[in-house]
């Protein structure tokens, strides 16, 4: 064999090894990748899937401008979720209950949300005994939830079903949480005021009997600023409930 043959095959051979060598740290990288980068959870997979659909859906939702006491409107979105995620749990694979892979899955959505975790456990709980009806049939929202298509508007279907329910209504909701404010900052006051004026004008009593009338007198106020919320809040109730 000549000089130039077998210069020539030496360098065939080391462009083989070479090309062996970099599959080698090729497929070395493939494999720390697969280690590094787990496949996602069905309740990981049921999460982000509903953050993006709810995303959508709030587009829609934020544009009617509904009035919603803020606890309803949470709670509402969240059965609404976990139909949608009931739904989609159910094309996963390894998933043998669905729906309870959904309520897994708003616990995990909404401690990443930053709630405080003995909340979350109590809003799982609260949730799952409002998700069915008393014939057995699933809340509304969670029913709409599950037959959504992504696009939709179903998430304001949800919303559209409550309108002239004034229980849930966000001005309600605001003379409650004024009526609270009231009640407890008056109440105080009263005390307050009490308790200065025997304490300066009238010296000689206890220390208990001061703090009794002070109670007292917050008592006084507390008591017929919560029987007149509580009339205007029967009163609304029973004029939504009056037939046309």
């Amino acid at each position: 064999m000549s000089n130039k043959e077998q210069d020539s095959a030496i360098t065939t051979e080391q462009i083989s090894t070479q090309k062996e060598v970099m599959e080698a740290v090729s497929a070395e990288k493939v494999s720390a990748e697969k280690m590094t980068v787990p496949d996602k959870s069905p309740v990981d997979a049921c999460v982000d899937y509903a953050r993006e659909i709810l995303s959508e859906q709030l587009v829609t939702v934020k544009a009617r401008n509904y009035d919603y006491a803020p606890e309803f409107r949470d709670l509402t979105i969240q059965h609404y979720l976990i139909g949608v995620m009931w739904k989609f749990a159910e094309s996963l694979e390894g998933v043998k209950d669905p729906r309870e892979t959904a309520f897994v899955a708003i616990e995990t959505m909404l401690t990443r949300d930053g709630m405080n975790p003995k909340k979350v456990i109590n809003r799982v709980e609260f949730l799952k005994k409002m998700s069915r009806m008393e014939d057995g049939t699933n809340a509304l929202a969670i029913a709409i939830g599950y037959d959504s298509c992504p696009g939709d508007q179903s998430l304001a279907e949800v919303f559209d079903h409550y309108v002239d329910d004034t229980r849930v209504s966000g001005a309600l909701w605001r003379l409650y949480d004024r009526g609270k404010k009231t009640i407890l900052y008056g109440g105080l006051f009263i005390a307050f005021v009490v308790i200065w004026f025997i304490t300066l004008f009238m010296p000689g009593n206890t220390t208990l009997s001061i703090l009794a009338a002070g109670l007292i007198s917050a008592a006084l106020f507390v008591i017929p600023v919560f029987l007149v919320g509580l009339l205007i809040y029967f009163l609304k109730i029973k004029k939504t409930k009056q037939p046309d």
